[in-house]
């Protein structure tokens, strides 16, 4: 009886300027596995279908547990984690593919720096005066803390930004994720002190005016994180925020 396998298609690329090309790899099946494990397993043993040996395949990954945010892959057509994608749940031949909006590196592994600088914009963080004792904390309505918590498991994957139609390589669209975590800031006891800091990038070029609401970030997000609300959210916060700064400008 015939080994039954798994046939893997990978979209590669050796550098950031050279161009791609797709490479098939046939495995031994393991039940339960996922892209991961397997994409370890054609590291070991880096020969294509056809009996070609080739450098092994390059990809990012962390945690291991859908929480780091660092497989991010496109997965069959669909952006995804590949820590969580079950090799028996997917088609095959499985086709991986590195994101397209973000430069690539080397084969599966991107470049989501742009992410990061995105959330220095909107001051994605809690600012500390020190770090003496300044007593007990304000407190948070339970209604807010739910939201909080669900806005808090952003991962910066970048699903919600290969996903929409409004973010590519070419423009400065700020994107759906730091978009959210300037909600989360801006609804905390602290960090709402400086929310009218975090408002402006939001009020300036590539900002919240460039979403389309196309609405597939909420759709692609693995942890279901309500980001078209945050959108809403904020577009509310930044039209207080430009009557502000007009009345501002008058007196």
């Amino acid at each position: 009886m015939a080994e039954k396998t798994i046939t893997i298609q990978i979209k590669r690329q050796d550098s950031r300027d050279s161009s791609s090309y797709w490479q098939t790899f046939e495995i031994p099946y393991k039940p339960n596995s996922n892209v991961i494990s397997c994409l370890m397993d054609i590291r070991r043993n880096p020969v294509t279908k056809e009996g070609k040996q080739v450098p092994p395949v390059i990809w990012e990954c962390n945690c291991l547990e859908e929480v780091c945010g660092a497989c991010t892959m496109v997965i069959n057509g669909r952006v995804r984690q590949s820590c969580s994608a079950l090799i028996d749940t997917l088609a095959q031949p499985v086709r991986l593919q590195p994101m397209s909006k973000f430069p690539v590196v080397r084969d599966l592994a991107v470049d989501r720096s742009r992410m990061f600088e995105n959330l220095k914009k909107v001051k994605a963080w809690m600012q500390v005066d020190g770090y003496h004792d300044l007593g007990p904390g304000a407190k948070v309505p339970e209604t807010n803390q739910g939201i909080a918590y669900k806005l808090s498991e952003c991962m910066t994957c970048g699903c919600c930004m290969e996903a929409c139609p409004q973010f590519s390589l070419n423009n400065n669209f700020i994107g759906a994720a730091p978009i959210s975590q300037a909600r989360l800031f801006n609804m905390n006891p602290v960090g709402k002190f400086i929310a009218e800091q975090r408002l402006q990038p939001l009020m300036e070029a590539g900002g919240i005016g460039d979403c389309g609401n196309a609405q597939n970030c909420v759709e692609a997000c693995p942890k279901s994180i309500p980001l078209t609300e945050s959108i809403a959210e904020m577009s509310k916060q930044v039209s207080v925020q430009m009557f502000k700064n007009i009345f501002q400008k008058r007196s």
